[in-house]
């Protein structure tokens, strides 16, 4: 695999050759005594003020990617919108700063949350500050949860990535390309030209999983890669990313490996914006669209009814 046009000293030596997957798994039956128990905990931990919208797509995507209880943390100012929008996860309301965004003080509380899930999903609609970057450093450092890194748990990484390596658990990153630019210092045309091999480098060195989204996502953990078939343009638009956070945690929490969680993710995450285009077209498509198209994708895939 040839060095991408970020590689620098400091990475990792030459990965071997990527083992390229094209299955794309299923999630095991559910046993006739199962509970809500049995299908993981999920965390999710997002919103601000002004984006409460990002933390309610991003726990209904959990719900809806079969969590069996899902618990939304978010700061205190924007508690009873987030809990009015949907009734079937519970909140925590968590310190914030003058900006509406979490603060360090929230960072106990935080830290015994996640925890105390199964897997724990950190990032939409954050915002961003020098508090939360240390905090998100900190949860990787002090805890072994399964973690889902999206948007601005991306973004406040920047010049933190050593913390990545820290994280006793496995780590989930699922950048846009401009993000995955932010993080490795390049810019988006660089990203762009090499995506699957900056992401498999980037997820060697760090020891996590990528799911570096647009058209054709790329999912790797540094050793295998997976190209994702389905999705449409009509899915560019606010809040998808956030559902599909949320989904890998769910799929994360029932016991499915990063790598597999990431790619049976962005497939039924694809295949609900297909459906959704069916029915609607592209331009009047939006992220609730693909909550609602979410069940019937994972109905096709079971039987493979595509």
């Amino acid at each position: 695999m040839p060095r991408s046009p970020c590689y620098n000293d400091t990475m990792s030596p030459m990965p071997p050759p990527l083992l390229v997957i094209t299955d794309v798994p299923q999630l095991p039956a559910r046993p006739s005594d199962s509970n809500k128990g049995s299908f993981g905990r999920v965390l999710i931990v997002a919103g601000s003020r002004g984006m409460s919208g990002a933390a309610v797509l991003c726990a209904s995507g959990a719900l809806r990617g079969g969590a069996g209880l899902v618990r939304l943390a978010v700061p205190e100012g924007i508690l009873t919108i987030v809990a009015a929008c949907n009734p079937c996860y519970t909140t925590a309301p968590l310190q914030q700063d003058e900006h509406g965004r979490l603060a360090s003080a929230a960072l106990p509380e935080l830290l015994e949350l996640v925890r105390n899930n199964s897997v724990a999903a950190l990032g939409p609609g954050l915002g961003q500050s020098a508090e939360l970057g240390d905090m998100i450093a900190f949860i990787l450092e002090q805890t072994e949860t399964p973690l889902v890194l999206d948007a601005d748990a991306l973004n406040v990484l920047v010049g933190r990535l050593g913390a990545l390596r820290k994280h006793r658990g496995p780590v989930v990153l699922t950048p846009h390309p401009g993000e995955f630019a932010r993080l490795l210092g390049c810019d988006i045309a660089a990203v762009q030209t090499q995506r699957q091999e900056m992401a498999a480098e980037f997820a060697q060195k760090h020891g996590v999983s990528v799911v570096l989204k647009g058209r054709g996502t790329v999912v790797t953990d540094g050793r295998r890669v997976f190209v994702n078939t389905t999705g449409n343009p009509g899915m560019a638009s606010g809040g998808t990313g956030d559902v599909l956070c949320g989904l890998i945690a769910a799929l994360l929490g029932q016991k499915l490996e990063p790598f597999a969680a990431a790619q049976l993710g962005v497939h039924l995450h694809g295949r609900a914006g297909d459906l959704a285009r069916e029915q609607l077209g592209e331009a009047s498509l939006i992220a609730t669209d693909l909550l609602d198209c979410l069940p019937h994708a994972f109905q096709q895939h079971a039987g493979r009814g595509y």
